[in-house]
């Protein structure tokens, strides 16, 4: 896969929905109101879109009750990652968890960002974070620094509004994803050279991080459990696909050209354009 280094992504593209697919629709609905406060938007059978109040779906649920489970070390999703506006917002996302009474698997200082860390009950990975400015980021030789540093859990919660509404405010939005790959190298080129990402860190051990217009990552790869690792079957559970949101359809088949062009499996779909990367997560490329 090959495609010109000039050859680059719009700056303003951003990530969209993350569709997942489920076994149990309903428990996983109610999981995703009641411990991340997300709202349902829309239900039309077995699919469920959810997202905050006044704002677009950031995960839509498809329940498929005879779905395959994802195999052991088979690529797919790392994490979803839940873009919330503020600290006091992280706050309030916090304590929701804790009064839900569900668990953490981890809280972080990212050094561009803050995060909480868990799992939804089918073990899909979670993020929610907030970012601090771009002002705060700090570059070392040209690159971005990152780094995985334990997060003040105290700090974060001290910043709670008491006075906010309940459920995630409008202006929340999925940041990034970070996808379990079955070849670094492989899904790298495809992701830099054929999507048209810019790498951001190159150095994370196991990992690479991708994003358009300067951002810390949209796209985050690695082979922490899942090198030399299968493709998991077609309609698996988990990871169904994430959507890249480009400004119009110029830039969707720009996109679109270079990924056929390298050999990418690509197909042309009502709301856009799927591609298959080489791992076998699915991207949908639509216009924003």
């Amino acid at each position: 896969m090959s495609a010109p280094a000039a050859a680059r992504i719009d700056p303003a593209t951003t990530l969209g929905a993350v569709r997942l697919t489920v076994s149990d629709l309903d428990g996983m609905t109610s999981f995703y109101e009641r411990v991340l406060g997300l709202r349902v938007l829309e239900r039309a059978g077995e699919l469920v879109r959810l997202g905050p109040e006044g704002g677009s779906a950031l995960v839509e649920l498809e329940g498929r009750s005879e779905a395959p489970p994802r195999p052991p070390r088979a690529a797919g999703l790392f994490h979803l990652a839940i873009l919330v506006p503020s600290r006091p917002e992280l706050a309030a996302s916090l304590r929701r968890v804790a009064e839900a009474g569900w668990g953490l698997t981890g809280a972080s200082d990212h050094l561009v960002s803050e995060a909480l860390y868990l799992r939804d009950p089918e073990g899909n990975g979670i993020e929610i974070y907030r970012d601090r400015s771009r002002e705060e980021w700090r570059r070392t030789n040209g690159t971005l620094d990152m780094a995985t540093l334990p997060l003040d859990l105290q700090g974060v919660l001290g910043e709670l509004d008491e006075s906010r509404a309940n459920g995630m405010p409008a202006g929340t939005r999925i940041g990034h994803v970070h996808l379990q790959v079955s070849e670094l190298g492989a899904a790298g080129t495809f992701y830099e050279d054929l999507v048209g990402f810019d790498v951001t860190v190159r150095t994370y051990p196991g990992a690479l991080f991708l994003s358009a217009g300067g951002y810390h990552h949209h796209v985050g790869l690695n082979v922490w459990e899942t090198d030399g690792g299968p493709v998991s079957p077609m309609g698996a559970l988990g990871l169904a696909w994430y959507e890249v949101v480009l400004p119009g359809a110029d830039e969707i088949d720009g996109v679109a050209d270079r990924l056929a062009d390298g050999g990418a499996e690509v197909s042309r779909r009502e709301e856009g354009v799927m591609a298959t990367d080489p791992s076998g997560n699915h991207l949908l490329l639509r216009a924003g």
